[in-house]
This record gives structure tokens, sequence and C-alpha cells, in this order.
């Protein structure tokens, strides 16, 4: 538990300080980002965590990949990481886990990115955080409906979806639980 509170302090102060860098106000990180400023200064104060919709919503107001919002759970580039090393972020409003399987590098171009969300789940990220970036999802187990600017994609244990980023994204889940990996170039 205690490893978690300190996970979260992390988040909060990498997260106001990415704010004053750019010399913004919480209000206007607020217009940018639809996120009131309540929610903001109580996440900066890490009086709560953000959910994955939030972070999607902030990504986009900073046009940074979430990833860059999670950054000081990961440690710097290093060839292999072993799986205990592994940032974890978890969204329990919706029973979601990101594990950040292989961490952005400025040195390397491909992220992977390990994802459960469990059974009767649905996640809506309004808007990409940088506008055209290329995904491929590859499930691992379970079943999930993935929405890409308004078309649905229903996939089972295997089946792999690409897609490029300019719109709303949803992730849903049936009965199941599911687990995929998301490589972001």
């Amino acid at each position: 538990m205690r490893k978690q509170a300190s996970e979260a302090q992390g988040l909060a102060n990498h997260l106001r300080s990415l704010r004053e860098r750019r010399e913004l106000t919480l209000a206007a990180v607020a217009a940018r980002s639809g996120v009131s400023r309540a929610t903001l200064s109580r996440i900066e104060n890490a009086e709560v965590s953000p959910t994955a919709e939030t972070l999607s919503q902030l990504a986009a107001a900073y046009a940074l990949p979430i990833s860059q919002l999670l950054a000081p759970l990961d440690p710097g580039f290093q060839p292999v990481v072993p799986q205990g090393e592994q940032s974890l972020w978890r969204d329990p409003s919706h029973a979601f886990l990101r594990r950040s399987v292989s961490p952005p590098s400025g040195q390397l171009s491909i992220e992977l990115i390990e994802c459960e969300i469990g059974p009767n789940e649905k996640i809506t990220y309004d808007r990409p955080a940088l506008p055209g970036q290329e995904q491929h999802l590859y499930l691992l187990s379970g079943k999930i409906t993935v929405t890409v600017e308004q078309r649905a994609y229903a996939l089972k244990t295997g089946d792999c979806l690409r897609y490029s980023l300019f719109g709303e994204t949803v992730f849903a889940t049936g009965e199941a639980a599911c687990r995929y990996v998301i490589a972001l170039t």
C-alpha cells in the first residue's frame, strides 16, 4: 500500500511540474482538457487518482502520450526491463490495469503496453493525445469490442487490430475480463 501511495504522489508531482513548466494555470488546463479545475487540483495533490479517461484528456491537452504522463513511474532507458521493474498503473473505477512492458525512450520509437480490463467494463477515450498515432492491439485472452471513430471491431483471443487514432476510441468488455498488448509508434 505504501508503494501505491508513493507512486500516486510521484504522478501528482509530475503532473503539477508538467503544468508549471508550461506556465499553465489549473484553469487553463481545465479548459484544454475538459477536466474540472477542482479535479485537477485534487489529482495534483494526490487526493485522488486519475481515471483512464482523465489521463487521456490530460494527454490530449498536453499533446503527450499517456506513457509520458506516467513517466515518473518508469525507469530510464535500459535494454532489458525485468517484469518486476515494469511500472503498473491501476484505474480501480474500471478494473483496469496498465503495465508499461517496454517504456518510452527518446532512443527507441516503439512502446509496448500490456492491459487488463475486468468484465463488463467500458473505457472511452474522447480524443487521442497524438492525432495519427499508430497502434497495434493484440488480444492475449478474452473478448473485447474496440470502437475506433465509430467503427466497432469485435475481437477474440489471438486477433490483432491495427489503426491510427484521430478521434474517439472505446474499449468494452463483456462477461469476462480480457488481456491485451498494445504497440505504440
